[in-house]
Formats: C-alpha cells, sequence, structure tokens
C-alpha cells in the first residue's frame, strides 16, 4: 500500500508524498506490477528520475523537489550556518536537474525554489529555517500542479468543443503519457481526454503504443481502462491509416519544452504525428502547463535532446527483458523530437489556449497578459 497524498484525489498517483516520506510509484513494472519505491534523498531521486522510475515533465519536477524535501526533513544535526544550508539545497537541486536535460519543468523548478532559498536566508535565524521554507515550498508545488492540471483540462475541452464541427460526439489520438502517472495527478493531455469523457462528449481516445518504452501500452492505456473511458491502444506506425479512415478529430500531446516561438520537444514519434495530421487536415494540439515554456529558447533547434540507452531498442519491455535485435547493430535512439510550431494548432495551458496570430504564436505576449513567469 502507498500512503496517501494530501495533494490528489486521484486513486491513480505516481507521487505519494506526506512530510517526510516519499515514495515513486515504479513505472518500469507496470501494468502488470504495482509497486512503489521509498525515496529517502536526493541521490535516490536522481536516480529514480534517470531510471524512468518516474517521468512526464510536471512529475520529475516535483518528485526532485520532493526527494530533496524528504532528504533535509530527516535530516538530524546540521553543523553548518543559514548560508550553507542555502548552499547545500542549491548544490542538489542542480544535482538533480542533471538527472534528464530536456524537460524544461524541472530546471525551471530548481531556479524558482532556488529564489525561494535565497529569499529566506535573509531572514531566517537558523539553518533549520531554510530547511523548512524549501520543504514548505515543494508541498506547493505538489499541490499547485493538480489544480494546473485540472484548468488545463477544463480549458482545452471548452476549446475543442467550440473548434469541432459535431461539438457532441468526437475522438482523440495521444501520444505517449501525459495523465496521473506523468504530473502529480490528474494530466495535461490525457486531463483534457478526461475533461471531454467528463462532459460527455468523448467518443472514443486513441493511444499510440509509444515505442521504445511503451509509455503508452503500458501506461496510457493502463489509466484509460483504470478510469473507465472508450479507448483503443494502436501500434505508432498505424496513426496515418487510423487518420485515413476518418477516425481522429484531434491530436493531443504533452510537452517536455515549448521555445518562444512554439516549437515543441515531446516523446519520439510526437513529429511523425504531427506532419500525419496536417496532411490529412486534423488539428494537432498541444497541453501543457506554462512551466513547460522556455522563453529563453528562440526556436526548437535550440532545445537539446536526450539521448536513451541502445538497450531499450535492443530488448524487450524498454530494454529491461531479452535481447531481440541482431547483435551488432548500432542504435539511434532519441528520447524526444521537436514538433515545428506550423504544425501547432493550439497550447492548451491553465491559463488558457495560445493560438496563433496570423500563421505565428505570440506567446510572450500571452505569458506577459495572464501574469504568469514561466522560464527564461
Amino acid at each position: 500500500m502507498a500512503p496517501d497524498s494530501k495533494s490528489s484525489e486521484n486513486t491513480l498517483q505516481a507521487i505519494c508524498y506526506k512530510r517526510g516520506s516519499l515514495q515513486l510509484l515504479d513505472q518500469r513494472k507496470l501494468p502488470l506490477e504495482t509497486v512503489y519505491l521509498p525515496i529517502q534523498d536526493a541521490t535516490d531521486g536522481w536516480n529514480a528520475i534517470r531510471d524512468m522510475v518516474v517521468r512526464g515533465a510536471p512529475a520529475i519536477a516535483i518528485a526532485a523537489a520532493l526527494a530533496l524535501a524528504v532528504e533535509v526533513a530527516n535530516i538530524k544535526d546540521f553543523n553548518g550556518t543559514v548560508g550553507e544550508a542555502a548552499s547545500f539545497l542549491e548544490m542538489k537541486l542542480d544535482y538533480l536537474v542533471s538527472s534528464r536535460p530536456t524537460a524544461v519543468n524541472l530546471s525551471d523548478a530548481a531556479t524558482k525554489l532556488k529564489e525561494i532559498i535565497s529569499k529566506a536566508v535573509s531572514s531566517a535565524t537558523v539553518p533549520e529555517n531554510v530547511f523548512l521554507t524549501f520543504i514548505e515550498a515543494a508541498e506547493v508545488m505538489l499541490e499547485d500542479d493538480v489544480a494546473s492540471n485540472k484548468a488545463i483540462g477544463s480549458y482545452g475541452a471548452n476549446f475543442l468543443q467550440q473548434q469541432q464541427k459535431n461539438p457532441m460526439r468526437f475522438s482523440v489520438l495521444t501520444h505517449c503519457n501525459t495523465g496521473s502517472l506523468a504530473t502529480a495527478g490528474y494530466g495535461t493531455a490525457l486531463g483534457v481526454i478526461r475533461a471531454l469523457h467528463a462532459k460527455g462528449v468523448l467518443e472514443r481516445a486513441y493511444c499510440t503504443e509509444t515505442r521504445p518504452f511503451n509509455q503508452g501500452s503500458r501506461l496510457t492505456a493502463f489509466e484509460l481502462v483504470h478510469e473507465k473511458i472508450p479507448a483503443t491502444l494502436i501500434a505508432d506506425s498505424a496513426a496515418a491509416a487510423l487518420m485515413k479512415e476518418g477516425r481522429v478529430s484531434a491530436v493531443i500531446v504533452g510537452a517536455d519544452r515549448v521555445a518562444s516561438n512554439g516549437d515543441t520537444a515531446n516523446k519520439i514519434g510526437t513529429y511523425s504525428l504531427a506532419l500525419c495530421a496536417m496532411y490529412h487536415h486534423i488539428p494537432f494540439y498541444v497541453a501543457a502547463p506554462l512551466s513547460s515554456i522556455d522563453l529563453s529558447l528562440s526556436s526548437g533547434q535550440e532545445i537539446i535532446i536526450e539521448e536513451r540507452s541502445a538497450k531499450e531498442l535492443l530488448n524487450t519491455r524498454g530494454g529491461l527483458g531479452e535481447q531481440v535485435a541482431a547483435s551488432g547493430i548500432s542504435v539511434w535512439n532519441p528520447a524526444f523530437d521537436v514538433t515545428p510550431a506550423n504544425l501547432i494548432a493550439g497550447i492548451i495551458t491553465e491559463k488558457g489556449v495560445i493560438t496563433k496570430s496570423g500563421d505565428a504564436f505570440d506567446i510572450k505576449d500571452f505569458v506577459k497578459k495572464v501574469g504568469c513567469n514561466s522560464s527564461v
């Protein structure tokens, strides 16, 4: 049994936390086993993120922050000064950011937490004050993520209904996993699908298997079945045929990083879906919190793309099972690709939907108007 999390009402929880204790659902074992791993410090958190125990851009940011929060909550005797406590936290945050480079949420969270730490130093009288401020900030991140996801779901469902020719019944294709298992709860792209289902307008959700780690077949399918949402699993290579048959009304995916021009990095295979959607005149949407937007990048060409182990392609079960590929074959295994902004119809956030002015997104103007700070 996993511990209760004060942040989420969802049955499916990737992150189970109470002060001083963190357990992460080992998503490598789903859907066959439900195993929670105890996370005691930043090193455990780094390994869990790198090894894909926890994944999904929002979830890894929160898991990293909470791993460090648990570590400092359980420190018995810290012999340093207030300033040294702050330096300790900042060093650990830098270490955690190195676990996976593509998702901006992780580095964005670290930057915001460092700002909070810096402010705490000026008023703290003992190191424990700095640690407590950090713990409370990490806990707020956990709570805010669920509220943010539900807002994304609501905005997305309403917007899609307004855009569809038949707003009462339509089907959505999604890629990878963007639900409760990829966030603190509810989900981003899958959150929109949940909201559509709750409104009674979703005819069917289609999910890709999402090779080579199979987040779609193992995780998204697991969530859709659990929530009793009408759904069908397809091979990644079947998406174009499905669209050609007229069975897809819209495509909705998540994002690990969105550049200021709207270029979006997401799970490998997203770019292919966007190209297919454009050819078949199907709208392609990105659903992501504003923390996934990186205004410091002018385009997707500046996004660092993580490359994963060759074993994920050479072996079954995303590298965890037996070898099935020919020995000696070389492997190229990027974890993400970048979808150009011109293929994206809209970006669904917790503050509303970013649409194009003419042929281009003005994301900086949108962020300015809603009064939120994305990564800069």
